[in-house]
């Protein structure tokens, strides 16, 4: 066996190991992460092919209903209109980055569940992005906030939305 070690391995020779691999450096739910492929990806096309990240979904080219929103540098954003160049180096953060570590679900997730605003759940990732964003830049949304929001549904879970969103601005979320 040492023969085999010692034929496979010339004494003269050493191990150099590679240089690390030009790339982007992406902050992802408090992991980094290295891109070396195409800097002009969509994000979202990182997140779901190559992170296997699947709850942020495609809702267009242009990301018009909201499916796809991810919240960068703590403010909702389309996925599908950043490249991976212009999310280097920012905080992002996925549906899957919202619970805390030891699974405790975001205030909004589960006033989401609370509130049974559901539906088909393509677009529920996307609301529930939108509504994070919303409660931090306004503690209290009116109707007309909540509307504003670019979000679509079309199984017709947007009342329940609304009450979910309100209930956590009531500090309600998780309980009867």
């Amino acid at each position: 066996m040492a023969l085999a070690q010692a034929q496979a391995l010339p004494a003269t020779e050493t191990i150099v190991p590679d240089k690390i691999r030009d790339g982007i450096d992406l902050q992802i739910n408090g992991e980094h992460y290295r891109h070396t492929g195409d800097p002009q990806m969509p994000l979202l096309w990182y997140l779901r092919d190559v992170l296997r990240l699947t709850g942020t979904k495609y809702g267009g080219e242009h990301g018009e209903n909201g499916a796809d929103l991810i919240l960068l540098k703590g403010k909702a954003t389309s996925a599908i209109s950043v490249t991976v160049a212009k999310a280097a180096n920012t905080e992002i953060v996925t549906i899957e980055g919202l619970a805390a570590n030891d699974g405790t679900l975001h205030p909004v997730q589960q006033a989401f569940i609370d509130e049974d605003a559901i539906g088909c759940g393509y677009c529920t990732p996307g609301w529930i992005i939108a509504s994070v964003d919303l409660l931090k830049r306004k503690k209290q949304p009116s109707d007309d906030d909540i509307d504003t929001l670019p979000n679509v549904c079309r199984c017709g879970c947007q009342t329940r939305v609304r009450r979910a969103i309100k209930r956590v601005a009531a500090g309600k979320a998780g309980q009867p």
